[in-house]
Formats: C-alpha cells, sequence, structure tokens
C-alpha cells in the first residue's frame, strides 16, 4: 500500500503546506509508540486531517469521534477505547485510561468510524485503507469518472464527510471543505460533488439555480420524502439518491442523476464493489469495502445483514421498505415509519416529523407522531382532515406530539435518547 504521508504533496486542498506540515509533526509522534490507540476529535478540519493521513501511515488503531459528543458518549469511549493518545479534545475523559493490547490480525492502521445506529449506543465500524479505497474505486467506475472534486459539507468524522475526502484525495481531485452554517453559494461548483442529507437540500432550495451547477448531489443519510424530489426535479436538480452505510464505507446503491431527473423513484444499481442478495426482502451485503467488524471484534463472515428490507425491479434498480426493527405492528397491522411520514409531508402542513411505535394497552403499538408544524396556527385536526385521502386509516397516527424541533444529528438522523426525553416528556398525551 502506498503510505497517505507521501501522496500529500500533490493533493489538491487550499491549506496543502500547513496540512503537509502538521500530518508530519503527528506521524513523528506516532513513531513514538507501539500500535497506539488514537482518539482523533479535532474541530479544525486542517488539523483533524493531517492527524487523519498521519495515523493511517502508521500501525495503530485511529479511532474518529465527535468532538459534539456529551459525557455519557464520552464515557463510552474511553471504557471501550482506553487511548494512549488524543488528538483535538484533550479535556475529555477519552484521554484519562490507558491502553490495554487488543491484538487484532491487522498489520498497518485500523480506522474505527463511528455508528450509533438506532440504538444511540456508541460503536465504531473497523475499517482499513483498503476497505476505503475499495469504496472509491467502486464510485469511481459507477460514475466514469477519473478525477474526483468534492465539496463537503458534512463531518469529517462521519463516514460521509471521510469518504469525500477519500474520493478527492486517491482520485488527485479537488477537495474544498465548507462550514454548513456559513456555505459560499458563490463558488463556481461546476464539476463537483456535493453530499447532502435531506433537510439540508430543503433549506438550500433557495439556492436550486446554484445546485443545478454540480455534477453530482449525492443524498443519503435519512430516506427523502416524494414532495422535496418532485421539488428538485422540477427545477433540474442533478439528485443522486443513495443508499450505504457506515459499515459499508458509504454508499453501495446509488441512482444516476439521469435516471432521477427521468422521474425513477427508487435507490438505483448495486456500485461495482459491492453486491446485495435478498431473502423474504431482508437485505444482505457483501462487498471489498465492508467493514471487518465493530471494534474489538471481527465479522465471522465477510457479509453484514443490516435492518432493512426491500426488494429488487426487474431492471435491478434497489427499492427499500423500511427499517424492520422500525416497524408498527398495530392491531395486527405492519406499518413502516417512512410511508406515514412521506403521507404528512404531502400535506404541506408538516414542516419535520419523526413517526415511531409507542406501547399499547389495545392496539399493542400506537403509531405516534413527534411533529412541527409548518406555521403555528396549524391544528391537529386540519393535519387529520389532510391525511384522509393519502393514507389508509389504521396508518394515522393516534398520538400527536407538537413540539418546536426534531433532534436529529448533522447528518440528519433522529437522537434516539432525546427523542426518549419528549416520550418522557409528553407521557400524558
Amino acid at each position: 500500500m502506498e503510505q497517505p504521508l507521501s501522496r500529500l504533496a500533490a493533493f489538491d486542498f487550499a491549506e496543502i503546506e500547513k496540512l503537509v506540515e502538521l500530518a508530519e509533526l503527528r506521524y513523528r509522534e506516532l513513531l513514538e509508540f507501539e500500535k497506539p490507540n488514537v482518539v482523533l476529535c479535532d474541530r479544525d478540519p486542517v488539523q483533524f486531517l493531517a492527524g487523519f493521513v498521519a495515523a493511517c501511515s502508521a500501525p495503530c488503531h485511529l479511532f474518529l469521534c465527535n468532538p459534539d459528543w456529551g459525557e455519557s458518549e464520552w464515557k463510552q469511549v474511553a471504557e471501550l477505547v482506553k487511548p494512549d493518545l488524543v488528538w483535538g479534545l484533550s479535556s475529555h475523559p477519552a484521554s484519562v485510561a490507558k491502553a490495554e493490547s487488543i491484538n487484532l490480525p491487522i498489520a498497518s492502521a485500523l480506522i474505527m468510524i463511528p455508528t450509533g445506529g438506532t440504538s444511540g449506543k456508541v460503536r465504531f465500524a473497523m475499517h482499513t485503507w483498503e476497505t476505503l479505497s475499495a469504496s472509491v474505486q467502486g464510485f469511481r467506475q459507477y460514475f466514469e469518472v477519473d478525477r474526483i472534486n468534492s465539496l463537503c459539507v458534512l463531518p469529517l468524522y462521519h463516514v460521509s464527510g471521510l469518504m469525500q475526502f477519500m474520493r478527492s484525495f486517491l482520485t488527485d481531485g479537488k477537495f474544498i471543505i465548507q462550514s454548513w452554517k456559513t456555505l459560499d453559494t458563490q463558488f463556481d461548483p461546476q464539476d463537483f460533488f456535493i453530499s447532502l442529507v435531506p433537510t439540508q437540500l430543503q433549506q438550500l432550495m433557495v439556492h436550486a439555480d446554484w445546485l443545478a451547477k454540480f455534477k453530482t448531489i449525492l443524498l443519503g443519510g435519512a430516506p427523502a420524502w416524494s414532495d422535496l424530489l418532485e421539488q428538485a426535479r422540477s427545477r433540474n436538480l442533478p439528485i443522486a439518491p443513495t443508499y450505504g452505510m457506515t459499515e459499508t464505507a458509504s454508499q453501495i446503491v446509488t441512482l444516476k442523476p439521469a435516471d432521477f431527473l427521468n422521474g425513477i423513484q427508487d435507490c438505483g444499481r448495486v456500485l461495482p464493489h459491492a453486491e446485495i442478495t435478498i431473502d423474504h426482502q431482508k437485505l444482505s451485503i457483501q462487498a471489498k469495502s465492508l467493514m471487518l467488524g465493530y471494534y474489538p471484534n471481527l465479522l465471522p463472515e465477510p457479509k453484514f445483514d443490516p435492518d432493512d428490507l426491500g426488494y429488487f425491479d426487474d431492471r435491478q434498480f434497489l427499492h427499500l421498505i423500511g427499517r424492520d426493527s422500525n416497524k408498527i405492528i398495530s392491531g395486527g397491522e405492519n406499518i413502516f415509519p417512512f410511508e406515514v411520514e412521506a403521507a404528512l409531508r404531502s400535506t404541506q402542513l408538516i414542516q419535520d416529523v419523526h413517526i415511531l411505535g409507542t406501547p399499547d394497552p389495545i392496539w399493542g403499538q400506537c403509531v405516534t407522531a413527534i411533529f412541527v408544524p409548518c406555521d403555528e396556527t396549524i391544528t391537529i385536526e386540519q393535519i387529520k382532515n389532510e391525511l384522509r385521502s393519502r393514507l389508509a386509516a389504521f396508518k394515522h397516527p393516534k398520538r400527536w406530539i407538537k413540539i418546536d424541533q426534531i433532534p436529529r444529528s448533522a447528518q440528519g438522523k433522529i437522537q434516539p435518547d432525546r427523542i426518549k426525553e419528549i416520550l418522557k416528556l409528553f407521557q400524558h398525551l
């Protein structure tokens, strides 16, 4: 494997001299240890990338961490990781414990990428430079591009941000990182890829003319609702809906922009580096980019069975139905939250919504809507009236919780612990 550190000099990045200098300093620091456990949680993107490239060039266990984690998450990290080095926020509890040797049969660096899944518990998917590189190669083949230019507005510690760096770094492309809060829409995005979550796309619709200039807008992280996708089509945006996860080093299924603009409604086809089989709607994944396991345990076999249900059509396009564990069984009927959420959004009365099942003594589970109305004057009765013609009656929410903002991560994913707090607060409803 070519040492990542040696590629830096030719990397097209605005602050490349500073990045090279910092990476070399970090690398020398690593050489003082024998296969150390390293926590990387730096907010500054140059510092983060320097630490990442340095660690990938030396035998170590690198753990990417969210600098905004609270005490509970950092306690989990401290117990699981026991780091020798913390780059970034050294005051966190993760810097307290001393590492114990865990001998994994890997010669080079292990790259641990955090994934909370639906449980809210911190886990790390174990990757290597090779698994991340395989994801890049599959992407390159699928989109038939030699160089991948990326404008990154997602966190680098998350797989969705990290893989944008990897694509540009390994293909000699341009890499630009901007803060989502201060996004420069004067930048010319021609020939650039950008990755967005649906809530970001929704907010950026006011800059649709700018978005239309991108080569491709990769859309993932959470399901996109039909009204948002129709709006994107009407503005001729080059959307590429994606399906993937931390465990597969990002996307393994993608719908190309041309197919999207032609009205196709699904996740697209499987990328060249991956294979998906489906048995009774349950997905099973094999991929060159597949993780080795959840730290510190290796997978018993080289496949991963996600919680997702779906099917292939006769053109080999993947259609997702929903998550098996999120399925609500109410009165003996199966109800998938995304279908209910999409129907609610289509009323144009809902700004954001999260559907889940809560215990019910009669129905088994009750369809519960935690929602943010588009306007304070909108009533639940208005929403119910609009919903009648859009969704079967047994799928309608029986419990409604109105709040100011749905708790989501930077990737648009629901934060389970905060949802539990909301349910406790409104348990009388």
